[in-house]
């Protein structure tokens, strides 16, 4: 009898090239996908790193124009750069008044122009205070409440600010809206 010896052929196992072009695609597919959420979350960082810059800008406006306003005095509507002391308006497009830390006879008016900037105006002297993305809108102004002196009127003097409008970045408007309101901080004479 002869013996008959079984050998496994020794296979040699791997990839076919389908199946290495099929695990190919679907990786691409998975990093492609992947690079456009993470483009997209740069973006959106982005856009959210601007505004928040805008946005502060706008705030420190808002906080330089309340601590002037509160300590100054002499409140009146600003309007066409002229100004009566002591008058009170309603939505004015600005205000005008003396502030605190002058000697005295000096003027400081804030007031918004018709391109929608706001403006500081220090002894006519007028300096730009919103960022160029800002542009505010017909409902912003300050209403001035109490600004006549006694006798005939016995109210502390009070600022309402309010600015509204939009932030156009990239393209993209936002709006808002900010409000506030500062009362005189000195006894009225």
């Amino acid at each position: 009898m002869k013996k008959t010896i079984f050998r496994k052929k020794n296979k040699q196992g791997g990839f076919t090239v389908i199946e290495t072009m099929i695990a190919t695609s679907v990786f691409l597919i998975v990093i492609l996908y992947g690079m456009g959420t993470l483009l997209n979350a740069n973006l959106l960082q982005s856009k959210s790193e601007n505004m928040r810059s805008i946005m502060d800008s706008l705030s420190f406006v808002m906080d330089e124009m309340s601590r002037n306003i509160r300590t100054g005095y002499d409140y009146s509507c600003f309007t066409d750069k002229k100004y009566v002391p002591n008058e009170s308006c309603y939505c004015s497009n600005g205000i005008a008044f003396t502030p605190s830390t002058e000697g005295g006879g000096s003027v400081w008016a804030y007031y918004i122009d018709e391109n929608g900037a706001l403006y500081k105006s220090v002894d006519g002297v007028e300096y730009m205070m919103t960022p160029s993305e800002i542009v505010l809108d017909v409902n912003s102004g300050f209403s001035i409440v109490g600004a006549e002196l006694p006798p005939e009127n016995k109210l502390q003097p009070m600022v309402r600010i309010n600015l509204e409008g939009k932030i156009t970045e990239k393209n993209i408007d936002t709006p808002f809206s900010l409000q506030t309101v500062v009362s005189q901080r000195l006894v009225d004479r």
